[in-house]
């Protein structure tokens, strides 16, 4: 960790239950950057979120007077601003592609974890949970070729994953261990036991592998 983002002064407004907030939070980990997190809830943000924030959202980020409030750009900006460990690779095509596996991770998996949590409608929230699970069974051979997600390297979009395996008991999702053992052990044994990703934990999220 360098002396620059040691001597970082930032504020981030986070929903601990929140998979959106979680990937911002690794990146904030693995980055070592000094951080004030403000542990918050949809339904109890601070008053003062709705000055900085136009759309009064989770999560939001603070550096002095920029203020971000999606969280892909909250990575991406980590990311150049603290450029150790460098989460997105150096050349354009490489990072087009990283991108393009975030947009696809939004599209496949992210829409089905937000459909669950939200929790509307029950016919929804099967369908989602079904989904969800078929799209990570399918994807479990992947890493059987390559430690990470299409990477020899932790990644930005590794950050995006993780939080959503790490909630697939609070999501109702149950995996078929013997199919997707290329994904558990990505995730037991490469995401899981990364020390920054145990320092992004929220207490919420801890208590959600109880």
């Amino acid at each position: 960790m360098g002396v620059a983002a040691k001597r970082s002064s930032m504020t981030f407004y986070s929903n601990g239950e929140d998979h959106y907030s979680h990937r911002v939070r690794i990146v904030l980990a693995e980055k070592g950057v000094a951080v004030d997190i403000l542990d918050c809830l949809e339904a109890n943000k601070p008053a003062e979120l709705a000055d900085i924030n136009p759309y009064n959202s989770l999560p939001t980020l603070v550096d002095r007077d920029l203020v971000l409030y999606e969280p892909n750009v909250m990575m991406e900006y980590l990311d150049e601003r603290f450029p150790h460990p460098p989460l997105l690779p150096v050349y354009p095509v490489a990072r087009a592609q990283s991108r393009l596996w975030m947009h696809r991770i939004q599209r496949e998996w992210c829409v089905h974890v937000d459909i669950i949590t939200a929790n509307k409608d029950e016919k929804a929230v099967e369908q989602a949970r079904k989904e969800l699970r078929e799209g990570l069974i399918g994807i479990s051979p992947i890493f059987e070729e390559l430690p990470y997600f299409m990477s020899e390297e932790f990644t930005i979009v590794d950050c995006c994953i993780a939080p959503i395996l790490w909630r697939l008991p609070a999501l109702g999702i149950e995996l078929p261990e013997k199919q997707v053992q290329p994904l558990i052990s990505y995730m037991n044994n490469r995401l899981f036991n990364r020390e920054a990703f145990q320092a992004s934990l929220s207490e919420a999220e801890r208590e959600m592998r109880l």
